[in-house]
């Protein structure tokens, strides 16, 4: 049997606080990006970092044990934007401090949170009441004639999650806008702790409900490296064809949308009725419509593969719908040059997935962490702007893409429909393991720590939307106020994906 490694050998090095910011500027001039950093607690041994690079291919993590007493560690964000906002949220969960952190405000506990309550620590116990307030929060203040504030959430209408936006206007143009997140701080990475892996495939399908896929192999990856698991080559490409069927829908969703959004309302009807087709296959493929049930540790098994005749006619009439959108100059109008994020904003920011794609970053995990037994083809994106139309014709261009993909990695599958490896037996010791995937909305890193028994001990979840929700203020500045609903589609960043 064909067997593939889950991923390639992490770099692993334990460092002292001051060693770190040099480690850190190599690594980052040599090509590398942040993909992770995460607060540990060690019960008696203290707490510890893990700042987790990837560049090339490649892996590097550095260790930092700190003194449970005083756990400090020197701020990146001088270096890393990304790093800076990881290093406030693992302050604000585990108290781990960054010192000379040019913004040292509260990022995950709003200030109704009680001073010296970290959630993340082993003794934390139940949430304490809340009260001790430390704020109000900081918002910036935009003065001068004419300026006004619009404040939109956290409650709004339909089905999505919670965030505050405060926006800084004069006429209807926005001079600054501060979006607020984490209002719901669901403790998922928590809840990890001491199930068996095959349990804790149910919550990462449920970490962002609409990547359900993205996660589980994420997660699944990180357990196989952990223990070293090589998953059988058919295996991976059911992941992949699993995944790229995740895209589909997603995708279509957002080009209707977006369409609905300026106006033009029969063509999001349209893309809904493909949806619908859609979720249609991926019930008859896994038994789900979002796709769960599927993946497991060490191998993947579907109830049907995927027609490519479908396929290929869903993918003609989503370029139908494609077409006549932007054959209309009242939609191309409202899209060109809306909300442009440069490719400079787009790589000092760490932006990844579409959004990334859309200005210009070749960032994809399928070719920079292939998972795959063949390579996969990169999409020629034809516009890169950075506005809106650039981000909707690079959803309508990976869509082809994995139709295409789908199509071969069927045909290689000739009706086969699970592999599985059994999981190898090494001697008895703690292990660590990271999984990096590409969701649909962009590269999905999760890093797991395995007790002896192989039971976790501690999950951290990388969402593309913690790296992608700065970008959209970014985006915006200069924009209208009625191009926000346009704006914020295109962007279509998980609130939950965020609020782990």
């Amino acid at each position: 049997m064909t067997t593939i490694a889950s991923a390639p050998p992490t770099a692993a090095r334990v460092l002292g606080p001051d060693e770190l910011p040099v480690h850190a500027a190599e690594l980052l001039a040599d090509g590398f990006r942040v993909a992770l950093v995460a607060g540990h607690d060690d019960g008696d041994a203290g707490l510890r970092a893990v700042y987790v690079f990837t560049g090339g291919g490649r892996r590097v993590e550095l260790r930092v044990p700190l003194r449970r007493e005083a756990p400090e560690v020197p701020s990146l964000a001088g270096v890393s934007f990304a790093a800076g906002r990881f290093e406030r949220e693992m302050r604000d969960l585990f108290g781990i401090v960054p010192v000379d952190h040019p913004l040292p405000r509260r990022l995950v506990r709003h200030f109704h949170w009680p001073k010296g309550w970290y959630p993340m620590l082993a003794d934390a116990g139940a949430p304490p009441e809340f009260g001790d307030v430390d704020g109000p929060y900081p918002f910036r203040t935009v003065e001068g004639p004419g300026v006004y504030e619009i404040p939109v959430g956290p409650v709004h209408a339909g089905m999505i999650g919670p965030g505050h936006f405060r926006f800084s206007v004069v006429g209807e143009t926005i001079l600054n806008l501060k979006a607020r997140l984490w209002f719901t701080h669901r403790g998922v990475e928590k809840l990890f702790a001491g199930r068996r892996p095959d349990r804790g495939v149910e919550l990462a399908e449920r970490v962002s409900g609409d990547t359900s896929v993205g996660h589980t192999v994420a997660f699944c990856q990180a357990v196989e490296d952990a223990l070293g698991w090589r998953v059988p080559a058919d295996a991976a490409r059911l992941r992949g064809v699993l995944l790229e069927l995740e895209r589909l829908y997603n995708h279509v969703a957002d080009i209707g949308a977006l369409c609905n959004d300026v106006g033009h309302g029969v063509l999001n009807s349209h893309a809904q009725r493909i949806r619908e087709r859609l979720l249609r296959v991926n019930d008859a493929v896994t038994g789900h419509r979002l796709l769960r049930g599927a993946v497991r540790p060490g191998g993947a098994e579907v109830e049907s593969l995927p027609d490519p005749s479908e396929l290929s006619a869903i993918g003609a009439d989503i370029a139908e719908i494609v077409a006549l959108a932007l054959d209309n100059t009242v939609v191309v109008d409202r899209f060109t040059g809306t909300a442009v994020l440069t490719t400079a904003q787009a790589a000092d920011l760490g932006t990844l997935g579409y959004i990334a794609r859309a200005s210009g970053l070749a960032v994809d995990a399928r070719h920079d962490h292939p998972a795959l037994p063949d390579p996969v083809p990169r999409v020629h994106h034809t516009r890169t702007d950075g506005d809106v139309l650039s981000r909707f014709t690079v959803r309508a261009e990976e869509i082809a893409a994995s139709v295409e993909l789908i199509t071969a990695l069927v045909a290689t599958l000739d009706g086969r429909l699970g592999a599985a490896a059994a999981p190898p037996e090494p001697p008895p010791a703690e292990r660590s393991g990271v999984g990096i995937t590409e969701g649909w909305r962009g590269t999905i890193v999760h890093r797991v720590e395995l007790a002896a028994d192989d039971t976790p001990t501690r999950v951290k979840i990388v969402d593309p939307s913690f790296f992608n929700w700065p970008a959209l203020p970014v985006a915006l500045a200069d924009t209208i106020v009625p191009d926000f609903p346009l704006t914020n589609k295109s962007f279509n960043l998980s609130y939950p994906g965020n609020d782990l």
